[in-house]
């Protein structure tokens, strides 16, 4: 009986939330772990699938860093990373888009799908979906990444006639003036299109259990200013550094709340959106 008591007040510590964001738009990008272990792929479907029922408009981004890599060698194309960018070649162009846009997209949507969602499956280049440049130089010593590239602009259209109906899944791929296909990294792929869905939140699932302090314990929430002061002291670094000014970025956009989170951690996105404490790294515009 105890077991079920419980059950019913996790239900009830939700039902607050639910009604706040019914009707509203979060992005989610996922990858890493979340992306390449089919257990936690499936439970990701759950959550969604979850969201989407109790009226939240889902938009999700996903990677596939480790089935690229592991495509490359099967072909025997080199695989070479800098400053965290794969280094894209029109051959090492060519299998991104088979496998972002082909295995792993289709996948997640057969997943949904199959567990009682509507998904459809997109990249950037759909209904001009995603506006690119090129990335002419990454990091310092000025590499050229080849066909890499940022976002510009996004025409949400194709994702506002999905909305409320269709749980759209992107692959992070988009086209230049030129028509050049591009390589785009996930995470600010994800926080452009929630900037341009005026998204009430933009969650980042990652390999990491959130933003730690000086002393390795997880930061539950983060305003702009405390943020900043931390990766200007050194606090956050590494990797970690990009995925904050992301969010920053989206922030001074209009992008109300941004949060990072272990997506390793079962039912990770709905522990964060759903309960008082969250599992992750939630930034804020003020404390």
């Amino acid at each position: 009986m105890q077991e079920l008591i419980d059950k019913a007040r996790v239900l009830i510590e939700a039902l607050p939330y639910m009604s706040k964001f019914r009707g509203r738009t979060v992005v989610v990008k996922v990858g890493g772990h979340a992306m390449d272990d089919p257990a936690m792929r499936a439970t990701f479907a759950e959550d969604v699938i979850l969201l989407r029922w109790v009226g939240i408009n889902v938009v999700v981004v996903h990677g596939g860093g480790p089935q690229i890599k592991e495509m490359l060698e099967r072909l025997g194309i080199p695989s070479r990373m800098a400053h965290g960018m794969r280094l894209t070649d029109a051959a090492t162009m060519e299998v991104v888009e088979m496998v972002l846009g082909g295995s792993v997209n289709k996948e997640l949507v057969r997943l949904i799908n199959q567990k009682g969602g509507r998904a459809v499956g997109l990249t950037g280049k759909d209904g001009r979906l995603a506006l690119a440049r090129r990335l002419e130089k990454l990091g310092p010593d000025g590499i050229d990444p080849g066909l890499v590239g940022e976002v510009i602009s996004v025409d949400a259209t194709v994702l506002e006639k999905l909305a409320g109906e269709f749980i759209p899944v992107i692959a992070p791929i988009a086209v230049d003036a030129e028509g050049r296909t591009l390589n785009v990294n996930a995470d600010p792929f994800a926080a452009k299109l929630a900037v341009a869905l005026s998204a009430e939140k933009l969650v980042l699932l990652t390999d990491v259990q959130g933003v730690k302090d000086g002393e390795g314990k997880l930061i539950p929430s983060l305003d702009v200013t405390r943020a900043r002061e931390l990766i200007a002291t050194g606090v956050v670094s590494g990797g970690m550094i990009p995925k904050v000014q992301y969010a920053l970025d989206a922030l001074a956009e209009g992008v109300r709340k941004v949060h990072i989170v272990d997506g390793r951690v079962e039912h990770a996105l709905l522990l964060e959106i759903f309960t008082d404490r969250g599992v992750g790294t939630e930034l804020t515009h003020a404390a």
